[in-house]
């Protein structure tokens, strides 16, 4: 900043700062609506829930969930069954937490063999289909 040697200079320095501070001002107030909107819950839980949809593996990471969470409890519902038994439902729970865990660990693998499986079975029904 240059030295002020007037009052005119004084007057028009004073001037360029009291609109440089109504413009920050505004900026403050517009940041501040911007930020109050994006805090109300329900702002915030459309936001969130967004960016979790628009995440590119969320797809691929809900569909393996999914089917691991289900081969899981449907493995400790053939094992254990409805008994009442506290010692089998204890023992269904690890037997579900196990597979649940081992499925999503393995999951491309077992997709890779579940298409491969898949696509022989439809093989085989074109050759019987074609005889």
């Amino acid at each position: 900043m240059e030295k002020i040697t007037n009052i005119t200079e004084l007057n028009a320095a004073i001037l360029l700062l009291e609109n440089k501070q109504y413009e920050e001002e505004l900026l403050l107030k517009e940041q501040f609506k911007i930020t109050y909107e994006s805090l109300k819950p329900l702002n915030f839980i459309r936001s969130t829930f967004k960016e979790l949809v628009t995440a590119p593996d969320f797809k691929e990471d809900l569909l393996n969930t999914s089917i691991s969470l289900a081969v899981g409890y449907f493995s400790k519902k053939l094992a254990v069954g409805s008994t009442n038994n506290p010692f089998k439902q204890i023992l269904g729970s690890f037997l579900q937490m196990g597979v649940t865990s081992i499925v999503s660990k393995n999951s491309d693998n077992i997709r890779t063999k579940f298409m491969d499986i898949v696509s022989i079975l439809f093989q085989k029904k074109e050759k019987e289909l074609y005889k």
